[in-house]
């Protein structure tokens, strides 16, 4: 992945927060392992019944992740920082767009998170890497039975 990265400072983290972070970031080291294919299906699945993140949300997960692991705080830990936070958002019950994507000159992979569009957390302005793959938040699910009025 991207080595043009400049992060920023770790912040420390309360005590209460670290089970749900260490959790998250050892699920993202086990997905990242996945290829693109079982990646994407286990992210949607594990998306479905969230709330869409907002900015907020997605920051402060962010910086949980870069405060537990010193990997996802580093230029290379681009996907497992990026996993580790859509996994930390829905352990909080809202996903945030997952994005993993490429630039062309120089070439370079990258993986991050985003809402609305806009990259959290990420010194690139949006468009910097074409999207490859994204998993969204889920669309809410409409009922599809109908009710008959009868008289």
């Amino acid at each position: 992945m991207s080595q043009d990265l400049v992060l920023a400072a770790r912040e420390p983290l309360a005590l209460r927060h670290w089970p749900a972070a260490l959790c998250a970031v050892g699920l993202a080291r086990l997905l990242a392992k996945l290829s693109p294919y079982r990646l994407g299906q286990a992210l949607r699945t594990l998306r479905r019944h969230a709330a869409p993140a907002s900015a907020e949300q997605t920051t402060r997960a962010r910086a949980a992740v870069l405060s537990a692991s010193r990997r996802c705080a580093g230029h290379q830990g681009c996907l497992q920082r990026s996993l580790a936070t859509a996994v930390l958002c829905r352990l909080r019950g809202v996903w945030p767009t997952w994005c993993t994507g490429v630039r062309t000159e120089p070439f370079g992979a990258h993986a991050w998170v985003a809402v609305d569009g806009e990259p959290i957390g990420e010194p690139r302005a949006a468009g910097y890497y074409a999207a490859v793959l994204t998993v969204p938040p889920a669309e809410p699910r409409r009922r599809s039975r109908s009710i008959s009025a009868e008289p």
